[in-house]
């Protein structure tokens, strides 16, 4: 029977590795699983894949899993970035739990002029990133920052990394992702022609076409401030994007966001 429990492990993974839990790994597996030895588990670490492993050792407050083989490579996700305005505790948790499900890199939380949380627990959003990846199969774990000014970091922005910027003014205006040989500067983008129905055909990619790194940019529940539209506007790797023609809430916009980024330049 193939194993059903995923784990997340800070561990070197390879064949015959022992592989020691913590407390909080044995009570899951031997108290809440009520696994005995002989039981098998998936596990990765972000780096080595993923591996299929037995209990070897099973105690309260401890135990010893032992490697058998790789089940999957390590399947890195595409060069994306997601920043965002942290909102309310649950919805900022699921922003956190989706991006790593929907195959974000790394997980930025943004302060804007009008972020209305002014700190984050970084160790239990980095823990629901870990969760997520447990539970949707992935063999990578997206790294969430701690909080940091949206100026700050658009400041230190690094080289040849473009930026998809969710402007919630920009709503009824049917704006495409510009995606050509690697994006062109928002100062170059051009409206693209409408259908007979009089909206904006989906952005399709060319095989040409080369993502290479990117962020994306939601905005917090108050939307951005005029200083900070103006200067993303003016970016040269900003690419203004609409989200619809109804302004979403951050959670929702974040989701849809990554769902339209994957399907035009991601791996899906």
């Amino acid at each position: 029977m193939s194993a059903k429990i995923r784990l997340y492990v800070e561990h070197p993974l390879g064949a015959g590795q022992s592989v020691p839990l913590d407390r909080g790994q044995a009570h899951y597996l031997f108290g809440v699983m009520r696994m005995t030895v002989g039981g098998q588990v998936k596990l990765f670490n972000g780096t080595d894949g993923e591996w299929l492993a037995d209990v070897a050792q099973a105690g309260k407050r401890a135990g010893v899993l032992t490697c058998v083989e790789q089940t999957k490579p390590l399947q890195m996700p595409p060069d994306l970035w997601l920043l965002f305005a942290p909102i309310k505790k649950a919805r900022t948790d699921f922003i956190v739990e989706k991006a790593a499900e929907m195959g974000a890199a790394r997980i930025l939380p943004v302060q804007t002029d009008f972020t209305n949380s002014e700190r984050i627990r970084q160790d239990r959003l980095q823990a629901h990133a870990i969760e997520a990846a447990e539970q949707c199969g992935g063999t990578y774990v997206p790294q969430v920052d701690d909080l940091q000014k949206l100026s700050r970091l658009l400041d230190d922005w690094p080289e040849g990394r473009q930026l998809m910027f969710c402007d919630e003014a920009e709503v009824g205006n049917a704006l495409q992702l510009i995606a050509q040989g690697g994006a062109r500067p928002r100062a170059e983008a051009e409206r693209p022609p409408m259908g007979a129905d009089g909206r904006c055909p989906a952005y399709r990619p060319g095989k040409e076409t080369q993502p290479g790194s990117w962020a994306i940019l939601i905005g917090p529940e108050g939307g951005f401030s005029e200083a900070e539209r103006k200067r993303l506007h003016a970016l040269p790797y900003s690419h203004v994007v609409s989200l619809g023609p109804r302004i979403l809430r951050a959670d929702t916009a974040a989701v849809a966001a990554m769902t339209l980024w994957q399907q035009a330049l991601g791996d899906w």
